[in-house]
């Protein structure tokens, strides 16, 4: 299956009157067609400006960006705005990334007026064949965000990404304000969005059973860093990062009887600005030597299982 995405060496950093915060340093994955790449860690470490930054909406430092094969990581203007056609987003807050003084109709149509390819009554048209995708009934059709639950806001969100018909999504975070319940339609939903239309899409969040759920692959980020990357099924059976361990030991067991093995993580969290090479959890992981704070690699240690541990195959006998 070709390959949708392909990101080299990635770097976001952002200026602050300290130093610079290291915020996506040096990540490096592609996926597949018609795929999921889910991203999880910590807030804060840098998952959603890596989605952020591959869709251009904010500047890449340094690496280079791969669309279909074509480098996209530097685009003049009228390059870009066809580039945005195919990568859309949608955002985290179903409230917050909707306009409040467009109705349904109105927000769902904007990308389509935008682009102004479109006769009037064939927007119209367009915006009740997404509506109807989407799941959301052409009575809400006049009605405004304020007057609708958050399962049927993030489904406007929804709608308004597809509008383009776009290749790629990043999903940064959808479910998160959402009930437990709602989750799992709107994940049910962009499932089947994926099969019908094709769809590859980034994943972000910090729900590891929503990510385990949706993803065909998870990269795991620790303060900008890529930490382990793997087949969704593969990383949950054999993490073979501490951070993973760490992270994964921390799911609930829906069993009273059953005992969880926790790992608590001890020692202090280094500073993102100004970072000193090496890797950032050698802070706080028990296996950490003098190389781990000098040096940090990815190295793929089986199949399609990468990991920058230089004490993996240790850790894991």
């Amino acid at each position: 299956m070709a390959t949708m995405l392909r990101v080299e060496n990635l770097k976001k950093y952002f200026n602050t009157p300290n130093g610079e915060l290291h915020a996506v340093d040096d990540i490096s994955f592609e996926i597949e067609e018609g795929k999921t790449l889910g991203i999880v860690g910590e807030s804060g470490c840098g998952k959603s400006t890596l989605g952020r930054t591959i869709l251009h909406l904010l500047d890449s430092t340094g690496g280079q960006i791969f669309f279909e094969g074509e480098d996209v990581t530097y685009l003049k203007r009228q390059k870009l705005k066809k580039l945005r056609e195919q990568m859309q987003i949608i955002f985290q807050d179903p409230y917050s990334s909707l306009n409040p003084r467009m109705s349904v109709r109105e927000i769902i149509m904007e990308p389509l007026l935008l682009k102004g390819e479109m006769k009037e009554d064939e927007m119209e048209i367009e915006t009740e064949k997404l509506m109807e995708t989407v799941g959301l009934e052409s009575r809400l059709a006049d009605a405004y965000p304020h007057e609708l639950d958050g399962g049927r806001r993030q489904r406007i969100g929804i709608a308004r990404a597809l509008a383009l018909s776009p290749k790629f999504i990043l999903c940064d975070e959808p479910v998160s304000a959402l009930d437990v319940s709602i989750q799992a339609q709107i994940l049910n939903l962009m499932l089947d969005l994926q099969e019908q239309r094709k769809l590859t899409y980034i994943f972000v969040t910090h729900d590891l059973s929503v990510v385990k759920y949706i993803s065909d692959e998870i990269l795991v980020m620790y303060m900008g860093q890529m930490v382990e990357k793997a087949p969704a099924d593969e990383l949950f059976a054999n993490p073979l990062h501490p951070y993973t361990m760490a992270l994964l030991s921390a799911i609930p067991i829906p069993d009273v009887h059953a005992k969880n093995q926790r790992i608590i993580l001890k020692g202090e969290i280094v500073s993102p600005i100004n970072p000193k090479p090496g890797c950032r959890f050698a802070a706080r992981c028990n296996y950490a030597s003098e190389e781990c704070h000098k040096q940090q690699y990815s190295r793929e240690l089986s199949k399609d299982h990468f990991v920058s541990c230089h004490k993996a195959e240790f850790i894991n006998k």
